[in-house]
């Protein structure tokens, strides 16, 4: 049995839409309800909720809070996956990356670009991924979209076509 950390942070992966308000918004933690209905009969899989919000709110302090808790998890010697908002998920995965330049597991940004129950959702293609690439990647820091991977300080949103793509 393989243990993954998932830390949660909110983004569109975990908004919900408010009838009262009209809007999308981060309200309530959702991942630990889609893991549920993913089978993972040799994981064990912990969630780590430690924000939910936009990733666009995000402060320095609290991606500071983020970096300490995947260094707090590192002794554990376990992939962690990190549910994110698409809109700073590179910013968060250079802060892991700088200050932890050698992870020695893989560490995993993920999201998506539509909320998890909606329809069409990326959601949980992209969570089910980034468990796949967790067990499966070299220790590093990555962002998982889309049925792909990259280096955390490779790769960028690009908004017009709604994915992630390569840098140089």
């Amino acid at each position: 049995m393989q243990t993954i950390n998932v830390i949660t942070t909110g983004g569109t992966i975990e908004k919900a839409y408010s009838e009262s308000l009209g809007k999308v918004l981060n309200f309530s933690n959702k991942i630990a309800d889609f893991l549920g209905r993913l089978r993972l009969p040799d994981a064990d899989v912990r969630v780590v909720p430690i924000l939910n919000k936009d990733s666009l709110d995000m402060t320095a302090e609290e991606r500071a809070q983020l970096v300490a808790e995947v260094e707090k998890l590192l002794p554990e010697g376990c992939p962690i996956v990190i549910t994110h908002g698409t809109d700073t998920m590179v910013e968060s995965g250079m802060a892991v990356l700088r200050a932890i330049p050698e992870p020695p597991v893989p560490v995993i940004l993920t999201g998506a670009m539509a909320p998890l129950g909606f329809e069409h959702s990326d959601g949980l293609q992209n969570l089910t991924e980034s468990l796949f690439a967790a067990r499966m990647a070299a220790p590093g820091v990555y962002v998982v979209m889309h049925g792909q991977i990259f280096p955390a300080d490779r790769v960028r949103k690009d908004r017009e076509r709604g994915t992630f793509v390569w840098t140089e």
